[in-house]
């Protein structure tokens, strides 16, 4: 038992920034990951991948304006991801663009813009992390963000539950009873910047939303309830940020770019295992059929 409390906990309890790093991931697994369960089961995966990009350049003018300035590069970012949601949403419904296709254009073109922006007003360093964040560097204030985001996703989530759920299953039913389909889907995209936003501080905005997409990705080859579903990629989430920062800290390596790669890692083992729709299971359950 000493060495299973010198691998997994010790850390944990002789280092600040361990705890600030474990607190901050359980916080985002909280929040996050149910914001990509949604995402996912309205086929708009690739859309949380394109707002995360977008957050950049607003991150970069706060960087640019405060220097490293939590509460500035949080504002930033978050006004860049609304303002690229709504200028998409305007261009796929004022033109035969669809709406994945206008994400992947502004979420190119403001990567590129905030790339740009850093590398003219700062250094390598400060460019890698924006772009991949240090959840070991993660601080009191950046906590409270995490943990204030999260609690205010949870509340609101849980307010709207039932007309985004049917929003997301059955929108025309929806707008037939008089719901307010659009002003759900707006709330919505909201707190998905937010998540970002906060995710960004730790992970940065290439890594944000990897947290926010691979552990529900995974949970649907597992699970196949609505509450299935976000219990297990919640669950999924904390294991692997616990796994990815223990990893990092042993091996010297970035503890952002760990987390996503154990969510990676169980990406893959969940195509081959998981119950519901993995490949061996479904072989194993076509032989039982053929043979019964």
């Amino acid at each position: 038992m000493q060495w299973l409390y010198q691998g997994l906990i010790e850390p944990f309890v002789e280092f600040d920034f361990m705890r600030y790093a474990l607190a901050s991931v359980v916080f985002l697994a909280l929040s996050a990951a149910p914001m990509g369960v949604f995402l996912m089961m309205r086929r708009m995966s690739l859309v949380g991948d394109a707002l995360g990009h977008a957050i950049l350049p607003g991150a970069a003018v706060g960087y640019m304006v405060a220097g490293l300035s939590l509460p500035a590069m949080s504002v930033g970012g978050f006004v860049a991801g609304l303002l690229m949601a709504l200028f998409a949403g305007l261009a796929s419904r004022f033109t035969n663009i669809k709406e994945d296709a206008s994400f992947a254009a502004f979420f190119l073109t403001c990567l590129a813009l905030g790339v740009v922006l850093v590398s003219r007003n700062g250094n390598s360093v400060d460019l890698l992390n924006l772009l991949f964040g240090s959840i070991l560097a993660v601080d009191r204030p950046s906590l409270l963000l995490v943990g204030g985001v999260a609690s205010i996703t949870l509340v609101v989530l849980a307010v709207i539950y039932r007309p985004l759920l049917l929003e997301s299953i059955d929108p025309l039913f929806l707008q037939s009873v008089g719901g307010k389909g659009g002003l759900w889907h707006i709330a919505f995209l909201v707190l998905v910047v937010l998540n970002l936003v906060a995710g960004f501080q730790a992970l940065g905005t290439l890594m944000s939303v990897g947290l926010m997409m691979l552990p529900p990705i995974s949970a649907r080859l597992w699970a196949k309830t609505m509450g299935g579903l976000m219990t297990l990629a919640a669950l999924i989430a904390m294991v692997c940020g616990l796994t990815g920062l223990l990893f990092s800290y042993y091996v010297n390596i970035p503890s952002g770019p760990a987390i996503i790669l154990c969510c990676g890692l169980v990406y893959l083992a969940s195509i081959l295992l998981g119950w519901e729709s993995g490949i061996l299971p479904r072989l194993y359950r076509r032989a039982r059929h053929h043979t019964a």
